[in-house]
């Protein structure tokens, strides 16, 4: 999901509730600010179908997730 910063403060408990289930992007600006995600879900884990047999460090998994999640160029 993809909200503004502004839609975030103003319902940051329903997104508290929300980013156990997906992830969620924020916007600033309408340029990526932030992403609030579960901590305690495994990001290898979410890429594991996506990158079979690829090695990469932990900030391309990031990146990879984001991209392929939101559909956005990084």
């Amino acid at each position: 999901m993809i909200i503004t910063a502004t839609e975030f403060k103003m319902n940051f408990g329903k997104y508290m509730e929300l980013v156990k289930t997906e992830d969620i992007l924020i916007t600033k600006n309408g340029k990526i600010a932030g992403l609030f995600t579960n901590p305690n879900v495994d990001p290898v884990e979410k890429l594991s179908g996506m990158l079979k047999g690829i090695e990469i460090n932990e900030d391309d998994m990031k990146k990879q997730r984001i991209k392929e999640r939101y559909k956005i160029q990084i």
